[in-house]
């Protein structure tokens, strides 16, 4: 198995490039929307992008989320940003990206969201190759204190993973990329397969009934093990050996792990869901 680094570095890449060919050139000239002044890009995905903007009055920095109305209709993915909207309306934590709000024309929506200087933890993982515990200890503190939050708002993410973790200038967590999120409700089970398959619980890729929480808890046991290892627990080029990696739940232990990491981890990647850790048994 190639390192978890080199991966992490030729997916980056492919997305860095996917990003770049889909960016147009007429960004030229001032576009305003609503108070805003909108600057660079910072990033493009397959129905819109991310802008830089501030605003006119009060210098504010923000960035803005453009979502073209008809490439995300032609992708089938309006319940995905109506459910995003929904859902970061409803949040307010420190561990959170902001949505301030929603500007709607007939052509595109635009998001004003809080904008964060540090990029990805993604990145911040490619550049460290691992990270000690007394480094990885307040991300990690951070994101379960994010994820904790959606729970109690009975939110459960799905596609929780370095990517979208982004970090402010003082190395802050914020969770963002809330697409796949949905709401949890009592005696209410879902089933559709979401995310990125090196994060996807056993559950998941098994395309079984699953209550919500417990799917994001084993993400944050893959995002834990990312962060002090700088790889994967669970990785292979083809998926369905991937998934037959995750299903038996078996992953490399470095000798380096304090036991007490060791344990934590391995409560969070149970297989079975009924076992496996819950926030407050991590907090």
């Amino acid at each position: 198995m190639s390192s978890g680094i080199d991966k992490y570095k030729r997916k980056k890449k492919e997305k860095q490039a996917a990003n770049n060919s889909n960016i147009p050139s007429t960004d030229v000239g001032v576009i305003r929307i609503g108070h805003y002044i909108l600057n660079e890009t910072l990033g493009t995905g397959s129905f819109g992008k991310v802008k830089k903007a501030y605003h006119q009055l009060t210098r504010h920095t923000v960035a803005i989320k453009i979502v073209n109305r008809t490439k995300i209709k032609q992708l089938d993915v309006v319940g995905k940003i109506r459910r995003e909207i929904q859902n970061l309306r409803l949040f307010r934590h420190p561990h959170i990206i902001k949505l301030y709000q929603v500007i709607s024309t007939p052509t595109d929506i635009f998001m004003v969201m809080e904008y964060v200087s540090g990029g990805e933890l993604f990145d911040y993982i490619v550049k460290k190759g691992k990270l000690s515990e007394a480094e990885a200890r307040p991300f990690f503190q951070q994101i379960i204190s994010g994820v904790d939050y959606c729970h109690r708002h009975m939110v459960v993410h799905r596609d929780l993973k370095p990517e979208n973790l982004l970090l402010d200038d003082a190395s802050h967590v914020k969770i963002a990329d809330f697409g796949l999120s949905n709401m949890m409700k009592d005696g209410e089970l879902l089933k559709t397969s979401c995310g990125s398959p090196n994060y996807a619980a056993p559950e998941v890729v098994s395309g079984e009934l699953y209550a919500g929480q417990e799917v994001d808890i084993w993400s944050c046991g893959i995002i834990l093990y990312a962060l002090l290892t700088g790889t994967l627990p669970f990785d292979d080029d083809n998926v369905q050996v991937l998934f037959k990696k995750i299903r038996s739940g078996m992953f490399p232990i470095p000798d380096y792990l304090n036991p007490s990491v060791v344990d934590l981890l391995q409560k969070m990647l149970r297989v079975d869901p009924v076992r496996r850790a819950t926030i407050k048994e991590i907090r």
